[in-house]
């Protein structure tokens, strides 16, 4: 059956709604001139988003880069966030083609049965925004009936995947609560949507934080059954720094579309404090970036991360901007920033290189998230890399 898009008037109204949601197309802090530093070795191009957007289109078309997996939906979100500020079409098209492979008129064969499958639907408010196109509200319907019955911890957790049971972990967040609150605010659904995802945030928040540090262990388990989670709290042993970064976003994220009378609202203010104290303590001095274990950063093993170090910097950024962080944490986050262009440079070929990106990590003792492989121009860092250098080119 053909698709009616919806009439002007209501697209309009629906976009302008979804433009204020996420970390869509607001105004960050601008860039200070002296931390645009140009890659050692070379000159800095004028906009490194459309730089690094570029390099990606002429490595991949949409039917090469990859499947359905939270990586591909955290980078293309970060192509939109560039779309937003240039209205250039073509980045909005290569993201439609990704997502018309998986997306028909019946909206999505998936069964949802872990949060990493759902990141990618993030963008399925913003594309029926953007085109009023009824097979992207379908296939967000469909996750959206999901959750009710999404298993979860005793006191309201998801689980990480339906296979983890009773398990929290901090990445977990960023994959499923920000479309979650994104969806309520898009078709008047917060009474359950706004609740359930501040909660999570909230619910985990309880079980992974290390007060006395400010920062977060990698995962929880409810039972403790887990190798892992065998010590008082079942909680995991280390500090992953981009779980943490995750945590981040996601809050940012939520804050984002939560009413400003919500009664969670004030929890998850505290909780970016929380985050940005810790990154402020732990902020590598030389470099202004962080640790793969964030802690701890006098091991030889240890390496700096550039995924996490792009999620601290947009984070403290961003709260500086919302009030939530007092101004003094705007140095942080432009010295994180500073630091993260370091590691993206050109190649011959004059394409991007982002390097020193941690692969796909599970939970693991100091030697697994050390021996992580530094990988360059993976999505994870891609993906952040935009996220944070959006914020910056408002």
């Amino acid at each position: 059956m053909s698709e009616h898009p919806l009439r002007p008037t209501r697209r309009a109204v629906l976009a302008g709604t979804l433009g204020a949601l996420g970390a869509l197309a607001a105004a960050g802090p601008l860039a200070r001139a002296a931390d645009r530093l140009p890659p050692i070795g070379g000159t800095a191009p004028a906009d490194w988003s459309r730089a690094v957007i570029d390099s990606t289109m002429k490595r991949y078309t949409p039917d090469k880069i990859g499947g359905w997996g939270y990586t591909l939906g955290l980078y293309l979100y970060g192509q939109y966030l560039f779309y937003k500020r240039t209205g250039e079409k073509k980045y909005l098209d290569y993201i439609i083609a990704w997502y018309d492979r998986f997306i028909t008129d019946s909206g999505i064969s998936n069964s949802f049965t872990n949060l990493d499958s759902m990141r990618s639907c993030q963008m399925l408010p913003l594309l029926y925004a953007e085109t009023g196109r009824k097979k992207y509200k379908t296939a967000a319907d469909q996750l959206r009936k999901r959750f009710p019955s999404y298993p979860r911890t005793s006191d309201g957790g998801m689980f990480h995947a339906t296979s983890k049971v009773g398990q929290l972990w901090g990445d977990g967040v960023y994959m499923a609560q920000p479309f979650l609150a994104l969806y309520g605010a898009a078709f008047n659904d917060g009474a359950y949507c706004f609740e359930e995802s501040a909660k999570n945030l909230v619910v985990y928040f309880s079980h992974l934080r290390e007060p006395a540090k400010g920062l977060l262990y990698h995962a929880y388990d409810e039972d403790g059954s887990e190798s892992w989670a065998s010590g008082t709290g079942h909680h995991s042993k280390y500090h992953w720094a981009r779980a943490i970064g995750w945590f981040g976003m996601a809050t940012i994220d939520i804050l984002e579309v939560l009413p400003a009378n919500h009664p969670r609202r004030a929890a998850l203010i505290e909780i970016v404090q929380f985050l940005a104290a810790g990154y402020q303590r732990y902020q590598d001095a030389s470099t202004g970036r962080w640790y793969q274990v964030v802690d701890r950063g006098g091991d030889s093993k240890n390496w700096l991360e550039t995924s996490a170090s792009s999620m601290y910097t947009f984070t403290m950024a961003r709260g500086v901007q919302r009030g939530y962080l007092p101004a003094s944490y705007q140095a942080v986050a432009d010295k994180g920033y500073a630091g993260v262009l370091k590691k993206i440079s050109l190649d011959s070929d004059g394409l991007t290189k982002i390097t020193d990106i941690c692969e796909g990590t599970n939970v693991g003792d100091l030697s697994y998230y050390y021996a992580r492989a530094r990988k360059t121009n993976d999505f994870h860092g891609l993906g952040a890399f935009l996220i944070m250098n959006e914020q910056y080119m408002h």
